[in-house]
């Protein structure tokens, strides 16, 4: 059976109404292709994991480069995937809308827009700009049915008010995000104030190589749990100890550790 995008975005917003999943970060399609096999029922890109994929630094790649990726991946899985879309590739909210426009055209189920700068001085948008983007993205979206996901980046650059990050996110709810999302909350105490805040809205945690599991996160009321750059880091790892061993020592031992290139293509077959 065939699945459309409508289907796809119909999906991803019932998946949102209850209990907690994960939706791991594939970097290209045979990564989303292995994720759907493994039985996960969503996927989300990852700026920094795709960036990583062409040779370029996180936040350095061009709307064009993600519009073709999320094209690629959408087009690959019979599973919804929703886009990384950094800061929207804009500053100004209408700027911003047309990107997001670009975006929901690609067939992804569901879109972020974060508030981070990227200047370390003035590292998140001044709260009344990045209101108007949240909005302006909503007015983009349409009638689409595309989730919007509101992000506060604070945390992630250093910006440890857990009130700004509340404030933020509640704002952001007000202004049309259908789910709330802000990368580096540790504790459980942080991640509950941020659960109960920004309720009956759905939270999006990020958990990388530790932290709580599944059921743990649920308990707390999280409802979604991405990894980010993780899984890219992960294969990354395995990549760069087998190259280097080669380059440094001249062996082959690490070669040994690759997954099995049957499997591979039993799967794919």
């Amino acid at each position: 059976m065939h699945v459309t995008t409508a289907d796809k975005r119909a999906a991803f917003k019932t998946m949102h109404e209850s209990g907690c999943f994960i939706l791991p970060n594939p970097v290209d399609v045979g990564g989303a292709k292995a994720l759907q096999h493994l039985g996960f029922k969503a996927l989300a890109s990852s700026s920094a994991g795709f960036a990583w994929t062409i040779g370029k630094a996180d936040n350095h790649v061009t709307v064009e480069d993600v519009c073709q990726h999320l094209a690629a991946l959408s087009s690959a899985v019979e599973i919804p995937v929703n886009a990384d879309f950094e800061g929207g590739f804009a500053v100004e909210p209408d700027k911003v809308a047309d990107n997001v426009e670009r975006c929901v055209r690609t067939g992804v189920a569901g879109l972020s827009i974060e508030d981070s700068t990227g200047d370390k001085n003035n590292p998140i948008y001044e709260r009344a700009l990045a209101v108007e983007r949240i909005k302006a993205s909503r007015k983009a979206i349409g009638d689409s049915n595309t989730l919007l996901v509101g992000r506060c980046e604070a945390y992630l650059w250093g910006v440890t008010d857990l009130k700004l990050v509340i404030d933020r996110l509640t704002a952001y709810a007000d202004a049309g995000a259908d789910c709330l999302y802000a990368p580096g909350l540790k504790t459980r105490e942080d991640i509950s104030a941020v659960v109960k805040a920004v309720a009956p809205k759905p939270f999006n945690l990020l958990i990388g190589g530790s932290g709580l599991s599944l059921k743990e996160a649920e308990d707390l009321g999280v409802r979604r749990i991405s990894v980010g750059g993780s899984l890219a880091r992960a294969a990354w790892g395995g990549f760069m100890r087998a190259a280097q061993e080669m380059a440094e020592k001249g062996t082959f031992t690490e070669l040994g550790n690759g997954y099995s290139g049957g499997e591979l293509n039993k799967m794919f077959s």
